[in-house]
């Protein structure tokens, strides 16, 4: 989203000499502001600050792990040790292992020498020896900020965890005795989220992520270069158990989730590999005659090369002809280091007709643009214009045929921001409809009205409507700067969407596309009208969860057309005055569709403008794909169980249906057992997509996952994805939100967490007494993030639009575990004890110096601070009333020294000649960068006077609000649960209407544990 890549050299800014060097006296010695960053982003040789430095009181400075058993007194809260390193006598059998082993040659996962092949989108310019998977590597810039040493290969299971990014290990001995006490719990000792991910990122700065080598993958709000061996990326797909229990009774006696979180269009970070795009003509490529798996780096060739074994039901196939390679004598074959099918985890397939469910073309966008009265009135219609405009031209926009300085008169080039082959058309509606043609052969937009409702249609054919936006780009640069301006006088004040929505497939239905549309009023007009569901008495009882759901027959059908049709729906939504929306009816068409709904609960002009701005643009120019289905398939002995996302499935078993799926959705599927898995081979899990590209190419996506499979309960608790747990249990909870009491689902919730930390009590921690809470190492922080999801808008008790809990729902059934991660606990940064180098390159490494998070808790809040906020949603600047003026005159300019004097509508930093401006701004960028789907603008947080003040105190998870627990207090409710568990004297809470505790509470929810 961000104009520029900041990890690219120059990236952020620097700082020219400051005109005057301010001192800054408020409680605190005087500071002197000055000094100036040296060419290359190099510090100021000063130490100052606008406050008392670390170690003085207030200061937040996060202690080691170290000393936390005897800080928890008697709780014995304590980190796990690492265990001694135990060879493995079969890891030639399985899949994590050094890869000098016959199965699979070190040459087998490098990209050969220029020369030796040629796929589609092959990228020669990295090449890899074959002494070592990095050996000879072409470090790019992008490369060098997270550079890997190619004679240390990072191996979790081999090291202790001395790099501070922990390691998995075995849990280690604590003294401690029964008796538990909040006066005894130190909140600076106990697992903290900002720790792990301060200390991973720094662990990645230097290294790459191997997906074979390491066992772990990296957290999921950190930042990483990955090098796909054969096993996907981490950024595709995500276990929740990279270590898998052989039975299920095994699997039980954990309690933990047995699922994949899959984002099969995830975005890469600069400098990782292109996904390679092979093309095997007519014949498609090679699958299993049986289970129809797609060839893989984990199929085996045995009878010298003529048998193709599967990997997930061992048939051994016949290989075709043109297939065929003969094997060395230790049965690989001869080309393997040719073949990225057989070497790289996430591949693509150019796919022939018999995948094709009508004839590909470019993506066909329709911009469907609400022109009705609030809309209007508040900028939303003239904000989502300049949306659009910046989308599909970005800063070229204003250039015409009178910017050309060319001889012959021709239009200047604009870049493409969408593929060639791509078309936009667009549609108004209010209480009608309007279409416009944007011929480029026109000299203006002709706009056709349709005033008939019940039975629209499209009166413009496919050419009029849709065009290439950079032949039309004058035609349609002046429709949309025209637009406000051509309904301001008709102000209709009753949309009528339904209608609109069947136009608009009717005018996709041959094609298939995407729908980007605006609204800004409940739509009371028209077929489909919508009316005021939400009221105050049907709160906290057991009805409220038909608010999360539509009830509209009509637009459940619409939903359905959208899908078979191959079109997928993003709403803009903007609440009047923070309005009923009824985004459970209108945001069901995005959901089943594969689309996404933004939602502006309290639009604001022009503070929300250049948000709503970005975001348009990133959803027109993230990876984008249309008429998708998705099937998953695991090896024998595990089957599907469940999914959980935002898709369309007609009945169990039936691949799923995607209007559209782009690169920031996600959806999580869980296994069950069908028998016992053998510990002697590996667990293997294969996503594959089928969609049309935005240039009109079809293909398949296939993503490859492979699991170690274990007797031993120890093992599998060492290798724990914390964040694929949280995000399997967080889309099954949002899922049970249509079915069950909110007051149901957090009693699930607790009883959920109680059971996972009570099962590694009774599988995996030693001889600890029961006295002690003992976490898992790799689940230390699980307990946060689960209070997180209590504390979120779609679980919290009290009252809540249910606007605000339909939004979250659907936002944490297909968000990403980045996304999610930084959803349940933000990342803060105090700006006013910056150190002077922090937000600036290193002059050494050129990697940006990002200061360490805070936790979220008011007791890290220091009086005239200054804080940045971010939850991947939103970001606060939070003031405190006796902030510095001179502090406020560095990140505003001139004349800002009081809280009142600055703009409330304020949305980014002005760009200043100041130390501080400039480290903002920099972080920002940074914090732009590792987000999803939303835009990061700044929304201005003063104490006692901006109503976002709120929405502050609602981010501190870590303290107490409404009926929600402390953090401190939350982990004595569990361990007092873990306590009564392992006595055997455990009641687990019911909920209103339910008898079976976490069972009843959540039917399908035995899912998550593998009954």
């Amino acid at each position: 989203m961000a104009s520029y890549n900041p990890y690219q050299q120059n990236a952020y800014q620097q700082v020219p000499p400051p005109q005057q060097q301010p001192q800054y006296g408020h409680n605190g010695p005087p500071n002197q502001y000055g000094g100036t960053p040296q060419p290359g982003y190099g510090p100021p040789q000063q130490d100052h600050g606008y406050f008392p430095q670390p170690g003085q009181a207030g200061v937040h400075n996060d202690g080691s792990m170290a000393g936390l058993t005897g800080q928890m007194g008697d709780m014995g809260l304590g980190g796990d040790a690492a265990a001694p390193y135990r060879p493995n006598k079969k890891k030639n059998r399985h899949a994590y292992h050094n890869l000098d082993q016959p199965t699979a040659p070190p040459q087998a996962f490098g990209t050969p020498p220029p020369g030796q092949y040629s796929h589609i989108n092959a990228d020669t310019s990295q090449q890899y020896g074959s002494d070592h998977p990095y050996a000879g590597q072409q470090v790019t810039h992008a490369m060098n900020q997270f550079p890997a040493p190619a004679s240390a290969p990072f191996s979790p299971g081999l090291q202790a965890p001395t790099q501070g990014f922990r390691q998995p290990s075995q849990p280690s001995p604590a003294t401690g005795g029964p008796g538990v006490s909040q006066g005894k719990v130190d909140p600076e000792q106990i697992p903290s989220i900002p720790r792990l991910r301060d200390s991973a990122s720094q662990y990645y700065l230097d290294h790459v992520y191997p997906t074979m080598e390491q066992h772990l993958p990296p957290p999921a709000a950190v930042p990483f270069v990955a090098h796909d061996q054969g096993n996907s990326s981490s950024k595709f797909a995500r276990l929740t158990l990279n270590n898998i229990p052989s039975t299920q009774e095994a699997l039980t006696t954990t309690a933990l989730p047995l699922g994949i979180v899959l984002q099969p269009l995830a975005q890469l970070q600069e400098g990782e590999q292109a996904v390679p795009v092979l093309d095997f003509g007519d014949v498609g490529p090679p699958r299993c005659r049986r289970c129809r798996t797609y060839i893989n780096p984990f199929m085996t060739f045995r009878s010298g090369g003529n048998k193709l074994v599967c990997n997930m039901c061992t048939f051994p196939n016949d290989v075709p002809p043109e297939y065929f390679a003969p094997t060395d004598p230790s049965g690989v074959r001869v080309d393997r280091a040719q073949r990225p099918e057989l070497t790289t985890g996430t591949v693509e397939f150019m796919v022939p007709k018999e995948y094709w469910a009508k004839e590909p073309v470019g993506l066909h966008w329709l911009f469907l643009i609400d022109v009705g009265q609030e809309a209007i009135n508040r900028g939303f219609l003239q904000a989502f214009c300049e949306g659009v405009l910046l989308a599909l031209y970005g800063d070229h926009q204003h250039e015409d045929e009178a910017d050309s300085e060319q001889t012959n008169g021709d239009i200047p080039e604009v870049p493409r921001r969408i593929p060639l082959g791509s078309k936009v058309a667009f549609v108004a509606f209010d209480r009608s409809m309007y279409f416009f043609n944007c011929n480029a052969k026109l000299d203006q937009a002709q706009m056709l009205v349709m005033p008939d409702l019940d039975e629209p249609f499209v009166p413009l054919g496919s050419e009029g409507l849709f065009v290439d936006p950079y032949e039309s780009k004058s035609i349609i640069v002046g429709l949309l700067q025209r637009l406000p301006s051509l309904f301001s006088r008709i102000k209709a004040p009753e949309p009528a969407l339904l209608p609109a929505l069947k136009a608009t497939q009717e005018a996709l239905a041959l094609t298939g596309g995407k729908i980007i549309c605006s609204l800004s009023a409940l739509p009371t007009s028209g077929p489909g009208r919508l009316f005021l569901r939400d009221k105050n008495d049907l709160h906290g009882i057991e009805t409220e969860r038909k608010l999360f759901q539509t009830e509209h027959a009509e637009w459940r059908t619409m939903a359905s057309k959208m899908v078979a049709s191959g079109i997928g729906v993003d709403f803009f939504l903007a609440a009047a005055s923070g309005g009923y929306m009824d985004i459970a009816t209108i945001g069901h068409v995005s959901a089943v569709s594969g689309g996404e709904t933004f939602f502006y609960p309290v639009f604001t002009a022009p503070r929300d403008v250049q948000r709503l701005t970005k975001e348009v643009e990133r959803t027109v120019t993230r990876e984008t794909g249309y008429q998708a289905l998705m099937k998953v398939r695991c090896s024998n002995g595990l089957q599907v169980s469940s999914y959980h996302g935002n898709f369309l499935q007609h009945n169990f078993g039936a691949d799923l249906e995607l209007g559209s799926v782009d690169a920031d959705k996600a959806l999580g599927v869980m296994f069950s057992y069908d028998g016992r898995l053998d510990s002697k081979l590996d667990a293997h899990f294969q996503c594959a997509l089928l969609y049309t590209t935005t240039s009109g190419e079809r293909r398949v996506r296939c993503t490859n996952t492979v699991a170690s499979v274990s007797e031993s309960m120890t093992e599998v608790m060492r290798f724990l994805d914390q964040d694929a747990i949280v995000s399997m249990i967080a889309k099954e909870a949002a899922t049970r939100m249509t079915e069950r009491t909110l007051k149901d689902i957090r009693n699930a919730l607790t009883e959920k967490t109680i059971d996972i930390l009570a099962g590694h009590r009774k599988t995996g921690s030693g001889s600890h007494p029961p006295g002690q809470l003992v976490l898992p190492e790799n689940l230390k922080e699980f307990s946060m993030y689960t209070l997180g999801l209590l504390k979120s808008r779609a679980f919290k008790a009290g009252h809540e639009p249910s606007d605000r809990r339909t939004h979250t729902m659907r936002f944490l059934k297909s968000a990403s575990p980045l996304e999610l991660s930084l959803f349940l606990y933000p990342r803060i940064v105090a700006l006013h004890t910056l150190p002077d180098s922090s937000c600036f390159a290193d002059p050494e490494t050129g990697h940006l110096i990002v200061p360490p998070c805070l936790r979220a808790s008011f007791g890290r809040i220091e009086e005239g601070g200054a804080y940045l906020v971010d939850d991947g949603q939103i970001c606060l600047l939070w003031l405190h009333e006796h902030v510095s003026p001179n502090l406020l005159e560095d990140l505003f300019g001139a004349g800002n020294n009081s809280l009142a004097d600055l703009d409330h509508n304020l949305s980014s930093l002005p760009v200043l000649e100041t130390h501080l401006n400039a480290q903002a701004r920099n972080l920002i960028a940074y914090w732009s960068s590792v987000r999803g789907s939303k835009a990061l603008t700044l929304q201005l947080a003063r104490q006692g006077l901006d109503g976002a003040e709120y929405e502050f105190a609602r981010l501190l998870v870590e303290d107490r609000n409404n009926e929600a627990q402390s953090y401190v207090d939350w982990l004595v409710h569990l361990h007092r649960g873990i306590q009564l568990e392992l006595s055997g004297q455990r009641k687990k809470e019911e909920g209103e209407g339910v008898g079976a505790g976490l069972e009843g509470a959540m039917a399908g929810l035995s899912n998550l544990i593998g009954r």
